[in-house]
């Protein structure tokens, strides 16, 4: 029933209706349309929706324009009355640099709302009348200092401090930068006083875990108020609302409002105000327009401020809702009671953002006809909306004009500069910006900006450095962003020294740069291989106090790999876990498995919540030290750089001999886990530390060398390491024989894999769970596949009491029925419920497995043989599975109809089923359904995997978008989710077929890079392509690539 609930308010607020009636005095033109509207019982919206920009003819629209602005009569007003509105400035800001004016916004209004702050040197009151600021800063001080030798815990126990809610809240309002902090004071203070965590505390903590994007312990702070009996008020569901809002969640968000009001919270102003912002940052103009009608009707349209409208007129414009965009406006009259020249100025800018110039003209038509007083920044909007629309000749008609009558600003002048230099112009916007200075005008920070770029970006470094002296001279107030294409323009000329006197210049000034600018600069330094200075620049970051993030270190630790600066990465990665935070340990549900794709086949189970578990990086657990070592961490980066050199074994040898280090087991075993890349190398490190005086080696070290051995397919000396074993006297445990089983059956050399498996049966070592895991999975697999012994040892292992893992029962029964011995899958799924699996999750196996193995009739034909009270919760968990079969056998309508049903009965689409859906667009070509498909999968929330980005690459690709296939694969690398075997596999084969070999060929590198080893069919896909091509220098070249490969895995 909740669910349900949930979902006919969403139809409610999703569905498209009428606008509520109010008194429109904003336009005679609008009375008309309104009048007309309501005779017929049609929606405005049909009536008067916005033609699709740049499709136009305005032609005579715009003479008439231009007659009104050029009469005599007509008087500009420099000095408006009423509210002052900052002009949106388009054109001003630099392209790609800075950000969205309105997005900004609204994330710097609702962190002013709604985060918490600190108190500052206010005294603060308790009810009893007590002063409680020494207590509050006594603790604070202990929760944030972070070098302590004893633990904050301990501290705080120590000084024996009384914690009641106004304390704690805030203890916990000074700490909301140090979150992980924060948390453990939090889970302390409810163990010393369970009562002191008010509905006040819980919403200072669900704000910090918002903040932190740990949407898990929120939820978790979520259930704790309601097992603890503590009353969630209108603030707790105000910063759900944001938070989740802010992570464009915005379907959650949407659920939490229906829940607030279940709850029966009456949402206030500020509650709809969150709604209205995050639904048109998200591009929901009819929801944000259904919230903001009736915020209005209960009265709370002075809530509403000056930010919220303009977000929701920019969205409004965007879809084309002219009728939402004058209905608003009456509200900006009627409720909010702004004067009428500022809302005509809001609108305005609006449709020019959108590049709705024919309506923009419309409405200066409008305003002209009603004899308002007109406002000469309706002029600069409209010149920028006509430049940002690339109609520049207008733009200029139109400044001729203010020109007469002395309006031009400078403003005016940056907006046609930057549109000339969109056009590649640059004539013309040099020649622009010349008449700008001779006029007097002072040329604006974004326009210098702009011209800089364009000409560092042509390499006439000393055009743009002539702009930036010119601009230091000049009175404009400079910022950050003026800067740094100055500083990335002398690194480029590899005039370090300059580089960092202007980027010193910048604190000399007052400016203290952001992580932005320290991220520009690491970028270019990288870009021409100055490691050194790349560590100087992070040195620097942490002397500011400025936070290094996950970004900055993964493209630093990719580019020192990529140079092949091991011990650096190293450094780096160890400076990493001291600044990034663990984290948050929360079990994952037994019932989530992660999502992979085999063969164009999508697997993915249910998931029971619309938010993702945790990612790395997450920053609300202290880091942990590391564990206790018996090694110099030096020594080991030392051994790691000898190891990843590119000299022979040799060299190597002489170079480890001249260390004169003392070898420990940890100290081998992690030097084998770093350098397991380079198998040779590793493997004779392996055998000379052998005989180094004083060591020797244990079990688990000649584990990691054989699993090293094995994975570079040097079975020989994996089996002469195992033999080592047993003449050196060590006991070969189960782990050991697991490890060469599950080598070998990867490697399709399954009949090996058995007799291995038969040898420890007769060596009297009981096999485990793995150990038959491995086997069967080997059994199942494409090469070397032996149904009959994998039903054999499933059967034995079912017999001796052991449990497989879901993993294990998903592929088993694939196997089975895509042989066809759907008996044998049947018995299966009756063993299972005699070791305790429940009937829905057995039944979900067979038909996922049916599914998998393009068995749709009999998948169905199952389904519905099941009984009426398990088909609720059985379509709910195989959904997925059905959704991508019917699209496998071409039966759209079906599968579309399919996930309708689900949402009809509460239940979202999952990852699953929206890239089931790319797949099959991509399929029949239909690359631009298969990026909407995308677009509305983010919209609604729901997190794209691995595997989406995998469908998206092969889709740009396959239709020869290969620059922005290339693209899409660099950003997996710099912001994830980083791309798996499958992402570069179909990337490579995409090109080969469509003869685009030659740009295969980087990837096979690539892929070494970021830690992954291509396979032979790689190799041979970009080799054969190659050949067709008639590049046979070239094939050869990769050719050795291969086998220079192999000879460096191998001992």
């Amino acid at each position: 029933m909740f669910y349900v609930a949930k979902t006919r308010y969403l139809f409610k607020i999703i569905r498209v209706k009428s606008h509520h009636e109010s008194i429109c005095n904003f336009s005679s033109t609008w009375k008309k349309k309104k009048k007309t509207s309501c005779q017929s019982h049609i929606h405005p919206a049909a009536n008067s929706k916005i033609m699709p920009a740049g499709k136009e003819n305005y032609s005579s629209l715009f003479n008439d324009i231009i007659g009104i602005l050029g009469s005599e009569n007509l008087i500009l007003d420099r000095n408006p009355h009423g509210t002052k509105i900052r002009p949106f400035g388009i054109g001003q800001c630099t392209e790609g640099v800075r950000q969205n004016d309105a997005e900004r916004s609204a994330v710097e209004s609702e962190t002013e709302t709604c985060a918490p702050t600190s108190t500052g040197d206010a005294p603060m009151v308790v009810s009893d009348g007590g002063d409680v600021s020494p207590l509050v800063q006594n603790i604070t001080e202990i929760v944030r200092d972070e070098n302590a030798d004893v633990s904050m815990e301990e501290r705080l126990d120590d000084r024996g401090f009384t914690i009641d809610c106004d304390v704690a809240e805030k203890v916990l309002k000074r700490c909301f930068k140090v979150p992980y902090r924060a948390l453990r004071f939090f889970d302390w203070a409810k163990l010393r006083n369970e009562g002191c965590c008010s509905t006040a505390v819980y919403n200072t903590m669900l704000y910090i875990a918002g903040e932190a994007k740990e949407f898990v312990l929120v939820e978790n702070l979520v259930k704790e108020m309601e097992e603890g009996k503590c009353e969630k008020d209108v603030r707790t569901w105000t910063i759900l609302l944001m938070q989740y809002g802010k992570a464009k969640l915005i379907g959650k968000a949407l659920l939490i409002f229906d829940e607030m009001r279940v709850a029966g919270c009456e949402p206030d102003g500020e509650a709809y105000r969150v709604m209205v912002r995050l639904l048109s940052t998200a591009g929901k103009g009819d929801v944000a327009l259904e919230f903001y009608n009736e915020m209005i009707k209960k009265g709370f349209g002075l809530e509403l401020d000056i930010k919220s409208y303009r977000m929701l007129l920019n969205c409004l414009t965007g879809s084309g809702d002219q009728d939402g965009v004058y209905s608003v406006a009456d509200g900006m009259i009627n409720a909010s009671q702004i004067p009428e020249s500022d809302v005509y100025s809001c609108v305005l800018k609006s449709f020019c953002v959108s590049k709705r110039i024919k309506e923009a003209l419309e409405l200066i038509r409008d305003l002209r006809s009603k004899n308002l007083a007109f406002n000469s920044e309706y002029l600069e909007t409209l010149v920028k909306g006509l430049c940002k629309a690339d109609r520049i000749d207008d733009a200029v008609e139109i400044v001729g004009i203010m020109k007469r009558r002395g309006a031009v600003t400078e403003k005016v002048y940056g907006a046609i500069i930057s549109g000339y230099l969109k056009k590649k112009d640059i004539f013309k916007a040099l020649d622009l910006f010349q008449t700008m200075k001779e006029s007097g005008l002072m040329p604006s920070i974004s326009t210098y900006t702009e011209l800089m770029h364009h000409h560092f970006s042509l390499n006439e470094f000393e055009k743009g450095s002539t702009l930036f002296d010119e601009m230091i001279r000049s009175r404009v107030e400079l910022d950050t962003v003026a800067f740094m294409p100055m500083v990335a323009a002398h690194v480029r000329q590899n005039s370090l020294s300059l580089a960092w006197e202007v980027f010193d210049s910048m604190e000399k000034r007052g400016i203290k740069p952001p992580q932005k600018c320290y991220s520009v600069f690491i970028k270019e330094l990288c870009r021409i291989s100055r490691t050194d200075e790349v560590f100087k620049v992070l040195d620097r970051m942490q002397e500011s106090k400025v936070a290094i993030g996950e970004e900055i270190f993964h493209v630093v630790v990719s580019y020192l790999q990529r140079k092949g600066e091991t011990a650096k990465a190293e450094e780096l990665k160890r400076m990493q876990r001291l600044c990034k935070l663990q984290p948050l340990e929360c079990e994952a549900s037994s019932d989530n498995v992660s999502m992979e794709e085999t063969d164009g086949v999508v697997y993915e189970p249910k998931t029971d919540s619309v938010l993702q578990e945790p990612k790395a990086g997450s920053v609300l657990l202290e880091p942990k030290a590391d564990s206790l070592m018996d090694f110099d961490d030096e020594n080991l980066q030392k051994i790691c750089s000898i190891l990843s050199s590119s000299k022979d074994w040799h060299a190597m040898e002489k170079a480890l001999q001249d260390l004169k280090i003392h070898y420990t087991p940890s100290l081998v075993m992690e030097t084998l886990h770093r350098c397991s890349f380079q198998g040779s190398a590793v493997l004779h490190f392996f055998s000379w530390v052998r005989k180094r005086p004083g060591y020797h080696h244990t079990a688990e070290t000649y584990n990691s060398a054989i699993k090293i051995a094995g994975r570079g397919k040097d079975f020989k000396h994996m089996r002469s390491l195992f033999n080592e074993m047993e003449r050196n006297g060590f006991l070969i445990t189960s782990d050991t024989w697991a490890i060469m089983i599950l080598l070998y059956g990867r490697a399709g050399l399954t009949d090996i894999a058995l007799r291995i498996f038969g040898q420890m049966k007769a060596s009297r070592i009981q096999p485990t769970a793995s150990t038959y895991k491995y086997l069967i999975l080997s059994l199942c697999g494409t090469k070397g596949r032996n149904v009959d012994e994998a039903i054999k040892s499933f059967d034995e292992m079912i017999g001796i009491g052991l449990v497989p893992d879901k993993e294990l029962i998903g592929i088993y029964l694939e196997c089975l029925c895509q042989n066809g011995k759907l008996e044998d899958a049947s018995r299966c799924v009756a063993l299972l419920g005699s070791i305790g699996f429940t009937l829905p999750l057995r039944y979900s196996f067979y038909i996922r497995a049916l599914c998998r193995a393009n068995k749709l009739e009999e998948a169905l034909a199952f389904l519905n043989s099941v009984k009426d009270n398990d088909q609720s919760t059985l379509h709910q968990s195989v959904n997925g599975s059905l959704v991508h079969a019917l699209l496998r056998r071409g039966r759209l309508d079906e599968a579309l109809a399919r996930v309708g049903s689900m949402k009809r009965a509460g239940i979202p689409a999952t990852a699953h089923v929206y890239t089931s859906l790319m797949i099959h667009f991509i399929k029949e070509n239909e690359a631009e359904k298969a990026l909407d498909m995308f677009r509305k999968m983010q919209e609604e929330g729901c997190q794209p995997t691995v595997v989406t980005y995998n469908a998206l690459v092969s889709g740009l690709a396959s239709t020869r978008n290969f620059v922005d296939a290339r693209n899409l694969l660099r950003r997996m690398r710099i912001k994830g989710p980083f791309p798996d075997f499958k992402t570069y596999s179909t990337i490579i084969s995409t090109l080969c077929d469509k003869g685009r070999a030659e740009d295969a060929m980087p990837l096979l590198s690539e892929m070494l890079d970021d830690g992954i080893i291509p396979s032979t069919v790689n190799f041979r896909t970009v080799f054969f392509g190659l050949n067709r091509e008639g590049k046979h220098d070239l094939a050869h070249v990769v050719m050795q690539q291969k086998q220079a490969l192999i000879r460096n895995r191998k001992y």
